[in-house]
């Protein structure tokens, strides 16, 4: 008997044993190499692909991912729909803009909730501002035409009961071009995001007339809440590669979770050098970045539903198409991602 029951555990230590690997394969990433389009990588917007990166959390995940950074967030797009690359770190309003063209790309993961976008002139105009009505006939930069800088210009001229076109859009990028398009005057106002606005703000002369970085203007914009940053990939591509999906994903919440268990000095310490001139300006414009990463790196369907109505305030295309909105997200990944790391 002793020796029946030795021979049935060795048994089953042994296919226990075999079954390991199998197991492990399974679960492994069926592409381990991923390309990622991003527009302006070193915004806050985007800081946990940052992160994702900086802390080798792709790595540990098992993926080798490539990112290519582009003069703003349409051109990302682009580089997802032309097949360049596999997967986009951008705005989630695309998913709803893209499903009505017929182009089906899902969330994935939630990087920030607020939009984090900041309107501003210089002193002499911003003191004339009242309301979006003001900005008739404006000059304004945003990151690239078709962004979600240029989206949420379009926003706030719907609520003036203006179309897209009352203003003329230039397109100035992300970094420290942006800055200096500004400074010299070429534009009358810049639609811009962190660091690039704190930047000009220190400055002195340029004031912000609205401002999404906080819970406030976030309300004031657009009435609750909101999915901006995200993680999206063509629909087929989730459902061919499940588990490099489930690797992205996590690797993006591991991210999430060091920028929500850090201080502001040990985040700054997780981001290239190249990202700032200023340290310390870089640090305090990461301060008041901070709130839109208190989440759980999913998109709930409130905040679907507002950047939905929002995008049928100004986009014909939107407003002439049925959007499924619950096909513009998958948040199954995120959900598995949040359990494993919490």
């Amino acid at each position: 008997m002793r020796r029946l029951l030795w021979v049935m555990c060795t048994w089953l230590i042994g296919a226990a044993a075999l079954a390991l690997p199998t197991l492990a394969a399974a679960q492994a990433p069926e592409k381990t190499k991923i390309t990622i389009g991003v527009g302006g990588k070193p915004l806050f917007y985007y800081l946990p692909l940052t992160i994702a990166e900086q802390k080798g959390f792709f790595k540990a995940e098992g993926l080798d991912v490539e990112i290519q950074d582009f003069p703003g967030g349409a051109r990302a797009l682009q580089a997802l729909l032309g097949g360049s690359v596999d997967v986009v770190s951008g705005a989630y309003e695309h998913t709803i803009t893209q499903q009505a063209k017929g182009q089906n790309i899902e969330a994935l993961f939630l990087q920030g909730k607020y939009s984090a976008i900041v309107l501003g002139m210089n002193k002499a105009n911003a003191a004339k501002y009242k309301s979006p009505a003001d900005l008739k006939g404006l000059k304004i930069g945003v990151t690239a035409p078709g962004s979600s800088t240029n989206m949420f210009v379009n926003v706030l001229l719907a609520k003036a009961g203006l179309k897209p076109d009352a203003v003329a859009i230039i397109g100035v990028g992300a970094t420290a071009g942006a800055v200096a398009i500004m400074q010299r005057g070429e534009i009358d106002a810049l639609a811009n995001l962190d660091p690039v606005i704190s930047q000009l703000e220190s400055g002195g002369d340029f004031v912000p007339v609205v401002d999404t970085r906080t819970a406030k203007g976030m309300q004031d914009v657009y009435g609750g809440a909101y999915a901006a940053g995200s993680i999206y990939v063509p629909v087929e591509f989730a459902k061919k590669y499940p588990n490099t999906a489930q690797a992205l994903v996590n690797a993006m919440m591991r991210a999430l979770r060091f920028i929500q268990a850090s201080t502001p000095d040990q985040i700054v310490a997780a981001v290239p050098a190249t990202y700032y001139t200023d340290k310390a300006l870089y640090k305090a414009a990461l301060e008041k970045n901070l709130e839109t990463f208190k989440h759980d790196g999913t998109i709930g369907m409130d905040a679907s539903q507002n950047v939905y109505r929002d995008l049928k305030s100004f986009d014909p295309g939107v407003q002439s198409a049925t959007v499924d909105l619950a096909k513009t997200v998958n948040m199954s990944f995120a959900q598995k991602a949040g359990q494993k790391y919490r």
